[in-house]
Formats: structure tokens, sequence, C-alpha cells
């Protein structure tokens, strides 16, 4: 079974290139003729096909993946991942999505010591100040953010360091898009530096989400900062449809 997996990873990661059957002997670290009968046993299955220049993936895989992704729950996952990450499993982390100019909080893992200041389910923050809410503008084209934004109103002062004007926040979100992620830094709440990433549609039509997390600033320092964006990133990666991913990687 495990060489079988093998298989179907080595095509899967040859990105539709056939493979003949010298390597994937070779990619598995088998020999040729149990390679051969592997093949032969996957082949029966629909989950691998021989074409003239070797094998390639089978539309068995099509159905399966299919099935998977229409009883996945991408906030049970959500809730999952963060059981199991590292250093997440210890932070507060949330997901959001964005209506007008706010953050809508939609999910909230508590970690080992909860954050009383931070939001729970169903608050709404600006998405002006917030990690989770600049993470969500990054979606935007600056045109469309111009127009939301119009108005003081949508600029409060939570703290002395929040954001005041659309040019201070446009220069905010390029930066976010440069970097890959949004930061609030004592924006929201004094002492309190969020980091958030945006977290693709599950199904087309969906709203996009941003996953994000909040820290206390004093913990926040360049090499756990780098490491809370990549348990993050791979979070991203755990609740994202697998085929929005592949049409990304095609495009």
């Amino acid at each position: 079974m495990t060489r079988s997996l093998a298989i179907l990873t080595l095509l899967a990661d040859a990105a539709g290139e056939p493979l003949g059957l010298a390597d994937i002997a070779r990619g598995i670290g088998a020999a040729k003729s149990s390679t051969s009968n592997l093949c032969q046993a996957l082949e029966e299955g629909e989950m691998i096909s021989r074409t003239p220049r070797g094998y390639v993936l089978g539309r068995r895989n099509v159905e399966l993946g299919g099935a998977y992704i229409a009883q996945f729950n991408q906030m049970r996952e959500f809730y999952a991942f963060c059981e199991t990450a590292p250093l997440l499993s210890h932070e507060v982390v949330q997901i959001a999505m964005l209506q007008g100019t706010d953050a809508v909080y939609l999910a909230r893992h508590e970690g080992r010591a909860p954050m009383r200041l931070t939001a729970s389910i169903g608050s709404r923050y600006p998405a002006a100040p917030t990690a989770v809410g600049n993470a969500l503008l990054t979606t935007l084209g600056d045109a469309e953010i111009i127009d939301r934004f119009r108005g003081a109103q949508h600029f409060p002062q939570l703290t002395e360091r929040s954001v005041r004007t659309v040019p201070a926040l446009l220069a905010k979100i390029k930066a976010a898009r440069e970097r890959g992620y949004a930061i609030d830094d004592n924006e929201v709440h004094p002492g309190i530096y969020g980091l958030a990433v945006p977290l693709p549609p599950w199904m087309s039509g969906d709203q996009p989400l941003a996953m994000g997390t909040s820290l206390m600033a004093s913990a926040a320092t360049p090499d756990f900062v780098a490491a809370i964006v990549a348990e993050l990133r791979d979070g991203v990666r755990r609740l994202t449809n697998p085929l929005y991913r592949a049409a990304l990687a095609s495009g």
C-alpha cells in the first residue's frame, strides 16, 4: 500500500507528464518486476492509466477527489489544524470574512492562554487596523479599497498607532501583498501584535477569508513571527480546495 501511494504521488508531482516503468521503479526504490505488478493493480482500479509514453493518473482520482471535496468542512478542519500546530496550538487563532469595511469573525481557536481582548466569534472589527482585515483587503484592488473607505468613520482610532487615512491604508496593504502576510502592530489593542494571511474561498462563489493570530507584542520577535507565519501558511495549504491550488499552479 505504501508503494502504491508513492506511485500516485510520483505521478501527481509529474504534473501530467507520463512516467515510464523504469522511472517509477527508480522513484519508489523498487524492482521493475514488483513495480510492474503494482502498476497493473492500480491500472485495473483506474487509479493510473497507461499511455504510449508511460503512466499518468487515472480518472478514478477525480471521483475520489470530488467525494473528498464534497465532505470537507473548512471550519472543522481549521480547529483540527490548530489543535496539532506546534506553535499556533498555544495561540489565539481566528478566521474572518470581509463585510464592507469590517472584518467579521467566524471561528476562533482559544490556544492555551486565551486573550480576552481579542475578537470572539460573531464580532465585527474595523478592517483598516486589524491584521485579518488587511489580509482580506489584499484580495481587493486599490480602486475598490479607495471607494469603500471614503470617510473618517472607517478609521476608528483604537490606539495611537491605528491607521488614519486611505493613503496610509493603501501603503499597509501594498506592504502586506509584497511580504505575503498582514500585520497589526499595536493598532487594535496596545501590547497585541496580529498576523494574518488570506485564505482562498473553498468553492466558486464563496467569499475569501483570512486566518490570523494575536500574539503578545513582547513575544513578536522576528524569528517567532517567521515561524508563526510559516504555520499560518501551512494552515492555508491544509484548508484550501486542492482544485483551487491546481488552478493557481496551472495559471
